[in-house]
This record gives C-alpha cells, sequence and structure tokens, in this order.
C-alpha cells in the first residue's frame, strides 16, 4: 500500500524564523530586534508594505521573540515549545487573523472581547490581523478603543498593503514599519541560497540568468519567487525524467 507524500513548498519550508534571515528588510528588522532587547516592545504595530514581502513572517517572528522560553529576545530560538507553536500555527496565545473574510464588527467585538483574558500559556497574547485595511469602519472604530486603552499584556500587530486606508487614528497609536520591494538581487541571492539547499542544479550558466528572470517578474515578493522557483524546479526536474524515461525504452528495444 502507498503512503501519500506530503510536498511543503518552498516558500513555506524557507519561511525565515530568525531576523536576520529577512532578506531586504534590514531597517525594519534592526527596529524590531531594538524594542525586543530593550523590552519596549510597543502595544500596538503596522507593518506595511507590498505583498510577499515579509510582513507576516515579521510578524510571527516578533510573536516568538515576545513568548520564546528565553525570551524576551531580539533571537528566538525556534525550538522552545512556544515559538514552535508560533511556527505550526498552533500557539493558543498568537491569534492571527484574515480581516479581507472578517471584516465585520461583529467579528470585531467578538475578537476583542476575548483580549481581557490573561494569556493562555505564554508572556504576551499576540493579536496579527492580515489585511486590515479591508475592516470596516464600524470595526475600525472596535479596534480604536482597544488601542487606546491596551491590556499590558496584548500586542497588535496589523499587517497591510494598502496603508492609505487605514484610518489616521488608528495609524497614530501604531508604531509603523514600511516594508520595502525586494530588489531582483536581493531575490537571486536567496533563490540561490536555496536551490543549493535542496540539492538541486541547472545546466551550464542557466541558474544566474533564471535567477534573474523570476526577480524581474515578481514586483519585489520572495514569496512569489520562491513559488515560480517552484514550479521551475518541478519542471526541471519532469524533463529530466523524461529524458531518462526516454534512454530506457531505447535501452529496451
Amino acid at each position: 500500500m502507498s503512503k501519500d507524500i506530503s510536498y511543503q513548498g518552498l516558500a513555506r519550508k524557507y519561511r525565515p524564523i530568525l531576523f536576520e534571515d529577512l532578506v531586504g528588510q534590514e531597517q525594519v528588522s534592526a527596529s524590531l530586534q531594538k524594542a525586543l532587547k530593550s523590552k519596549r516592545v510597543a502595544h500596538g504595530h503596522i507593518l506595511a508594505g507590498p505583498r510577499g514581502s515579509g510582513k507576516t513572517t515579521s510578524a510571527r517572528i516578533l510573536a516568538m521573540g515576545l513568548n520564546c522560553e528565553s525570551g524576551p529576545t531580539p533571537s528566538p530560538c525556534g525550538h522552545c515549545s512556544q515559538c514552535e507553536a508560533v511556527i505550526n500555527g498552533s500557539n493558543m496565545d498568537v491569534i492571527e487573523i484574515d480581516a479581507a473574510s472578517n471584516t465585520g464588527v461583529d467579528n470585531m467585538r467578538e475578537l476583542l472581547e476575548r483580549v481581557i483574558n490573561v494569556p493562555f500559556a505564554a508572556r504576551r497574547k499576540v493579536y496579527i490581523i492580515d489585511e486590515v485595511h479591508m475592516l470596516s469602519i464600524a470595526s475600525f472604530n472596535a479596534l480604536l478603543k482597544t488601542l487606546e486603552e491596551p491590556p499590558p499584556n496584548v500586542v497588535f500587530i496589523l499587517a497591510t498593503t494598502e496603508l492609505e486606508k487605514v484610518p489616521e487614528t488608528v495609524r497614530s497609536r501604531c508604531v509603523l514599519h514600511a516594508f520595502q520591494r525586494l530588489g531582483s538581487d536581493d531575490i537571486a541571492g536567496r533563490l540561490a541560497q536555496v536551490v543549493e539547499k535542496e540539492g538541486v542544479s541547472f545546466d551550464g550558466d542557466k541558474a544566474g540568468e533564471i535567477y534573474r528572470l523570476i526577480g524581474n517578474s515578481v514586483d519585489g515578493g520572495m514569496r512569489d519567487a520562491l513559488v515560480i522557483l517552484d514550479q521551475v524546479i518541478a519542471s526541471v526536474s519532469y524533463t529530466h525524467l523524461r529524458a531518462h524515461e526516454t534512454e530506457a525504452d531505447l535501452v529496451c528495444r
């Protein structure tokens, strides 16, 4: 009986778990690490920038830094029970919400009613609200009240690709971290590292050209670049497999 093989895409497999691993966002990484090192992490943060530039990843690393068993620390271990639970999405005190599918005020009120509860097992409760600009005005107003008087053990991290749609009243109560589009050289360098770790080789001098083409096609998003690289590797592997099958057929004949 054959077993199903579960394949983990490169974008998930190589998602950074340390600030040092974030590509092209040195200013944001330094700011968050400094806050953790000084134990002066604000209760509200806005991570704004293009899709695939590392916003949600940074939010998770910040959550690990706050709750790591050796923390608060700018360099979470990635191996303790708190860090592992954040990485695999099972940490009950790190709550991720997709604002695009939870836009209504009832959703936000239900969420905020639980904010006052103490953390289940972690040092801090961290709410990561992705695509926060999709919230309704009523939802923003409900969130604003909590941001004005936040419980001491709660941190809100709001991620958005459209900062201009987030009300100024909310922005003024959060620390803003601006993410940049990654340059093609940064993307190419990271893709080369991933390919090396995967043990994949491209024919001749094609590797550099492949990385450059991918970097130029993704508008500065590392996640999209890794998705395309996944497809390229699969295509190359399939081509090699078909070539070997053809050779075997010729031998049999």
